[in-house]
């Protein structure tokens, strides 16, 4: 006797066989997949109480964001496109304008539209910009976990210490009172250590943590004092031994241009690496990559992917495992990824100036299996087989952008979007049901997140941020957002 019976939909598994099954079937037994297959073989071994019919709709394993930013989801927009200001708002929320709330209502609205999106995993690192990571205390971690499980998805939050020279300030906010303080690299470490204890296999193993250091490139190595590089590059190495040594995934945001080959010489690159956008590789890079089996997060919707290219075709033909990521919803994306999807196949047919790179089912594989592996959890997640966890989505094919009813798995991956996700189970709940969230009031995540955006913006005096830039109309480019290769 199964608890749920998901019949009569077109199953796309993701399975070792690559099978497409038009009249196929799940049995979910817990949090389990206990049977995938053609519905009339599945119903026939299998009972349920609850069935779940899934005539004109596909049956998906969950998709995986292998990267994005957790705070992000408040600040999206902010400056206009302009990217100067947009770091501003972020290094300044990050640091020393965000309390607790903010950070758990940035995870709610985060998670829910993943979850509304058909991502039920996804990486968020806690923080962003040049090095600023919100680890002065772990109450603001622990905030965004039980913010973001509280929604039903998985998450993967990363932490880690900020780049060299510390003490870093941070502030709390007791009202509107604001007190700053200085934070050194020993204290974030030990809130990396509180939040692995605290949080990872939390809430039915549903969150982890990762940990992640700054990216190191040649303008440090040239450019910071001799004793803030050196440092810099020990507590890279140690916070890459804590991650081994807790089995934890190592992550690291930005490379390109010869950082992965310095990596490689801090002896921090394995299959527990994950390294965000690596654009514009050097010889020595994808040679890294090869080498030591370190998987690359590829964000082709990033405007580091406008700024550079990730050769991800390249890599994957050589043999190093990518996976995709959003990037984040900010400053101008979202977690949909049907969208990188789409954007990740017109990038790089573009590059080449051939239609025939990366087909559609290469793309669906890297933000499911291949995502599930870069983070190390392919054995419970990334496909729907026999013993893994019952991440399920429900795909609405009776759309009109997604007929006739031919090809499917083409459709899809070609003109599908989020917004035709239809039901969401994550370990055996239903978390999303005919496009509404199940566990949270989706109002409620809205207001708290508009109320916290506006108290950020009034203690930062970011209201000016916030207005229509004056080429945003008539202008066929912004001077403004201008910048240098």
């Amino acid at each position: 006797m199964a608890d749920i019976l998901i019949t009569g939909g077109v199953l796309i598994p993701v399975d070792p066989e690559r099978r497409i099954i038009h009249d196929g079937a799940v049995a979910i037994t817990g949090d389990s997949i206990v049977a995938v297959g053609p519905t009339a073989e599945v119903m026939a071994a299998h009972k349920a109480d609850t069935v779940i019919d899934a005539r004109g709709k596909a049956i998906l394993p969950g998709l995986i964001d292998g990267h994005a930013h957790a705070g992000h989801g408040l600040i999206k927009t902010m400056g206009g496109g302009r990217s100067d200001l947009w770091y501003k708002a972020c290094e300044g929320a990050y640091t020393v304008g965000s309390t607790e709330g903010f950070w758990h209502a940035e995870a709610q609205l985060a998670a829910l539209e993943r979850v509304r999106f058909g991502v039920t995993a996804g990486v968020s690192l806690l923080g962003g910009g040049d090095s600023v990571m919100r680890t002065d205390d772990p109450s603001y971690g622990e905030a965004h976990c039980v913010g973001a499980a509280a929604v039903g998805g998985r998450s993967v939050v990363a932490i880690g210490p900020t780049r060299p020279p510390h003490p870093r300030t941070y502030a709390r906010w007791d009202g509107d009172r604001r007190k700053d303080f200085p934070v050194s690299y020993e204290r974030q470490m030990s809130t990396c250590t509180d939040l692995i204890e605290r949080c990872h296999g939390a809430n039915e193993g549903r969150t982890r943590i990762a940990l992640l250091t700054p990216t190191l490139r040649t303008e440090h190595r040239d450019g910071m004092a001799p004793d803030d590089y050196r440092d810099a590059v020990r507590q890279t190495q140690e916070v890459h031994a804590l991650a081994k040594a807790h089995g934890l995934v190592f992550t690291q945001d930005g490379h390109g241009r010869g950082s992965i080959a310095m990596a490689q010489e801090m002896g921090v690159l394995g299959p527990e690496s994950l390294l965000s956008h690596s654009t514009d590789l050097t010889e020595d890079d994808f040679r890294a990559c090869v080498e030591t089996d370190a998987r690359i997060a590829h964000n082709p919707s990033a405007i580091a992917s406008i700024l550079g290219r990730c050769p991800a075709p390249e890599l994957m033909e050589a043999g190093v495992l990518v996976c995709l990521g959003s990037d984040a919803t900010a400053p101008d994306r979202s977690a949909d990824m049907f969208r990188h999807m789409q954007q990740c196949m017109h990038y790089h047919r573009t590059q080449f100036g051939d239609p025939s790179w990366l087909p559609p089912g290469k793309v669906l594989e890297m933000c499911t299996i291949d995502a599930a592996r870069a983070l190390g959890l392919e054995n419970e997640i990334g496909s729907l087989e026999v013993g893994k966890k019952a991440d399920v989505i429900l795909v609405d094919l009776r759309r009109p952008h997604l007929y006739p009813a031919n090809m499917p798995e083409f459709r899809l991956t070609y003109f599908a979007n989020g917004n035709d996700v239809h039901t969401v189970l994550v370990n055996g709940r239903v978390v999303l049901r005919d496009r509404k969230a199940t566990l949270v009031d989706e109002d409620a995540v809205l207001d708290a997140a508009q109320a916290e955006t506006e108290r950020l913006v009034e203690r930062l005096g970011l209201r000016d941020l916030l207005a229509t830039p004056k080429h945003f109309w008539r202008s066929v480019r912004d001077p403004d957002q201008v910048r240098e290769h």
